[in-house]
């Protein structure tokens, strides 16, 4: 509904337990009509067959396909309706209000606005397309539209402004009819970032657009739409911002105001605000949902006598309460991720007091969750509320963007799986319309690096390339505008850090959209990312000169290096300058391929030969002959050998060497930031030192990935320490316990200890290569391809490995078993077994003997 491309491509899964079964050809049909066969094995976005899709054009779309030359094609799938947004600013016409109401103190209040019109027959469709400068929530005859939070999200507002499409034929009536809205400051006014933030970043004044077209029986159409004659009032929502949090008065709710016969005489009238139709533009991927509900699992008394309540997970979401009392009763809701000595542990939070508060209208039993405001948080204190707290009174809403899951795992060690849960909830409560960095404090920038080392695993876990195509479409838009890559992106100048090129954060508009290509095939997202990616990389190589080396300006470096002072988180170990020089090899080599790719024979040359030029000055300034490095340390081995900066075997094998020495100096401890730790594992495993990683990986002393866990994290830390070994937080101010960036091993996990891994862009064919290894005895992955869903699962037992494969039809897989002379080996689909003599030594890795399928 709503969308935005005129050539929308089709994507299909096949149902079969056919072995081995592949798709030969396809046909597509179009509002009934086939469009012809197609010989094709090719299911995953295909292009559209039929003329371009016009503003408001609806089409029904059926696939059918074949398989074997000589047999029949299946039947035709259920139709599926597909119909375009608003194409082209010339059709809107609505204007965008905003209430004439007097100025508030801050946070602001949020306002109400109402607009009656009578329908003049029966009506067989009607859309309602909207927008707004600010947050909003719309209502049609006192019914909520639609179930997004905190539309329309954030974007690059003057670049581009995303709007929403819904079907509301169902919620008219005959005769007289309301259209309302609510509306607030949110990220275009309210406050936003952190060491104070700035308010006004987009503009001074909030605005509604609302365009409500009626398709009446007789074929004519009639546009409701805001603009002269909405009328505008104060809402029961006092202040609210999204740090500061909601106080919501229902002694001043006024019920009935979006539905006909509401006495709107008192209200306030509204004026048209500048806004450019030219940025609107229709979303590529689900908005914000209440996805979840959680119940408090204790309710605790703190030592100084507070009701608090826990609800077992740290999430991204707002509390929702159903309560009876007096009139005039204030209900205070106080959010915290961690209790340090037995009280909420506010600290970390900074400026954002995360404060929701509801003030009862004594009006029977009140049910409330707040509207325009987001807490991250596990902990919730209750002050105020009436009696004694019975179950279900209080009950936590996940909030995130409603993407799809697509990836699992799962093992024999709980530790292991609990942090692969951490994981999970971290993306979760940050993949909250951009990918940002923490819920909770005053911060939740979508910064570039974090999800550039996460975005392998991000893929992994959730259909989210939609969303990510929109933020993508935001850093193109203000690199353009600012000349490079923010180091996170919407940009808003804090005056703290300067807008110019930074490794491994700016490269993200290089690492990002290629993820996205080999974790999805989708060649289109290459193409429009092509001169983004392209700018990056010319920027940074002028930056490097003729030397080709990347050794100045402002660096973050391999932040948050355990070493680190807390207050001083960028003096890592490894010489910044080392991670620029490497980040920059790596962007150019990935500029090249994408080139190639897209037929772009002259960049190609271009810049492998660029990529080449900075390989070989990173070996001269920062490798040693025999192959060490210049930094001695974890992260800069990892650049080296995934990055592929260390030529020959024998310099190779000795930067191998001395990695695991490091790892095991440092007692397999985490020695690694930002930039190292997403690589340690890979470079372990690729220079054959796969008990090293598996003793990394599961290691319960602090600094580790379990550490968390053992501490009853149940989401990623910023830091590794976040939580002191004696129970209390981390002194420094910058200590967040939900960032996903450290979590981005587990996309080690998932192509390494389960062994499920793309062996071509889109997982049209896999490479199944379990290692197992430590003190686990089984894993299993899966995850939803575009063809279907592929997994793998592994045991050992009694001196013997059995593995089962299943990947989906149209694909292929190449299984990989170390030790066995015909290794490897070819599958189709289906699901296969195999079982092999396993050596259960120190060296778990092993596999001795000829595998044996079992069907």
């Amino acid at each position: 509904m709503g969308i935005g491309l005129a050539r929308p491509r089709i994507s299909w899964n096949v149902a079969t337990s056919n072995p081995g079964w592949a798709q030969t050809a396809y046909e597509i049909q179009l509002d009934g009509v086939p469009q012809g066969r197609v010989a094709s094995a090719d299911s995953h976005l295909r292009a559209w067959p039929g003329s371009p899709l016009g503003s408001r054009d609806r089409r029904a779309v059926a696939v059918r396909v074949w398989g074997a030359e000589q047999a029949p094609p299946t039947a035709w799938s259920d139709p599926v309706v597909v119909e375009a947004g608003l194409l082209e600013p010339a059709d809107w016409t609505a204007a965008m209000i905003a209430p004439d109401l007097p100025e508030a103190e801050l946070p602001r209040p949020a306002a109400l606005l109402r607009h009656g019109f009578s329908l003049r027959g029966p009506v067989v469709a009607a859309r309602l397309y909207s927008t707004a400068h600010g947050v909003y929530e719309l209502e049609l005859n006192g019914s909520r539209v639609g179930d997004d939070v905190l539309a329309p999200g954030w974007t690059s507002y003057g670049h581009r402004l995303r709007y929403r499409t819904h079907d509301v034929t169902a919620l008219l009536s005959d005769g007289d009819n309301v259209l309302g809205g609510w509306l607030a400051d949110g990220w275009y006014r309210g406050r936003v970032g952190f060491e104070g933030g700035r308010r006004h970043v987009y503009g001074d004044e909030i605005g509604l657009v609302a365009q409500l077209e009626l398709r009446y029986q007789d074929g004519t159409v009639e546009t409701v739409a805001t603009g002269a004659g909405w009328r505008s009032a104060p809402s029961p929502i006092a202040s609210v911002g999204l740090y500061e949090g909601e106080r919501h008065d229902a002694r001043k709710n006024q019920p009935g105001w979006s539905a006909p016969g509401f006495d709107d005489t008192s209200w306030q009238s509204v004026h048209a605000i500048p806004y450019d139709p030219e940025t609107l533009v229709a979303p590529t991927g689900p908005p914000v949902r209440g996805v979840e509900i959680i119940e408090p699992v204790e309710v605790l008394t703190s030592p100084s006598g507070k009701t608090i309540l826990d609800f077992g997970q740290n999430i991204a979401g707002r509390l929702r309460i159903t309560v009876r009392g007096e009139t005039g009763r204030v209900i205070t809701l106080r959010h915290a991720e961690v209790l340090e000595h037995g009280e909420l542990g506010v600290r970390p939070l900074r400026t954002a007091t995360s404060v929701d508060t509801y003030i009862l209208s004594g009006d029977g039993t009140e049910v409330w969750e707040p509207r325009f405001t987001l807490h991250g948080f596990r902990y919730a204190q209750v002050d105020g509320w009436p009696g004694e707290l019975a179950t279900g009174d209080v009950v936590a809403v996940v909030c995130q963007t409603d993407m799809e899951r697509s990836g699992w795992f799962t093992s024999s060690d709980p530790l292991l799986d609990r942090f692969h849960d951490n994981v999970l909830w971290s993306m979760r409560g940050n993949f909250v319309d951009i990918p940002t960095d923490c819920p909770q404090r005053d911060e939740r920038m979508g910064w570039t690096g974090d999800i550039q080392v996460f975005a392998p695993t991000a893929a992994y876990l959730y259909s989210c390339t939609g969303m990510l195509e929109s933020w993508l479409a935001d850093l193109a838009a203000e690199q353009e505008q600012y000349g490079t890559v923010p180091v996170y992106v919407p940009w808003i100048d804090l005056g703290i850090f300067p807008t110019e090129p930074t490794a491994a954060w700016g490269d993200a508009a290089v690492i990002v959209p290629w993820t996205l290509y080999e974790r999805t095939g989708d060649v289109e997202l290459l193409s429009r990312q092509y001169s983004s990616m392209k700018a990056w990389v010319d920027q940074i190589t002028e930056r490097a000169g003729d030397a080709h080396l990347w050794d100045s300006g402002f660096q973050l470096g391999d932040w948050l290096d355990p070493t680190a002072p807390p207050e001083r988180p960028a003096e890592a170990r490894t010489d910044p300058a080392l991670v620029a020089s490497a980040y920059l090899v790596r962007c150019t080599t990935i500029l090249a391929d994408t080139a190639a790719l897209l037929d772009r024979a002259d960049d190609a040359l271009r810049y492998k030969d660029l990529a080449e030029r900075a390989r070989e000055a990173f070996d001269t300034e920062f490798l040693s002959s025999s192959g060490r490095m210049a930094s001695d340390t974890q992260t800069a081995y990892a650049l080296g050998l995934q990055f592929d900066l260390i030529e020959g075997a024998d310099r190779r094998a000795r930067a191998g060497r001395r990695l695991v020495e490091l790892v095991r100096a440092g007692g397999h401890r985490i020695a690694t930031g930002f930039v190292g730790t997403p690589l340690v594992c890979d470079a372990l495993t690729s220079v054959g030192a796969i008990d090293d990683a598996y003793q990394l990986l599961l290691q319960t002393e602090c600094p580790s990935w379990l550490y968390a866990v053992t501490m009853g994290g149940t989401t990623v830390w910023e830091r590794w320490d976040s939580i002191l070994p004696d129970g209390s937080i981390h002194p420094g101010e910058m200590t967040s316990f939900n960032h996903y960036a450290l979590g981005a091993v587990a996309d080690w996990i998932h192509r390494t200890v389960a062994g499920l891994a793309p062996g071509s862009p889109g997982y049209r064919h896999m490479i199944i290569q379990p290692l197992p290894g430590g003190r686990l005895t089984q894993a299993r992955a899966a995850h939803l391809t575009p063809y279907g869903l592929a997994e793998v699962s592994w045991e050992r037992a009694h001196g013997e490995l059995e593995l089962t494969v299943q990947i989906p039809p149209s694909t292929t897989a190449t299984v990989h078993l170390p030790g066995h002379p015909d290794d490897p080996f070819e599958i189709t689909a289906g699901t296969h077994r195999f079982t092999c003599p396993f050596r259960d030594a120190d060296d778990d890795r092993v596999i001795t003997a000829n595998p044996a399928p079992l069907g």
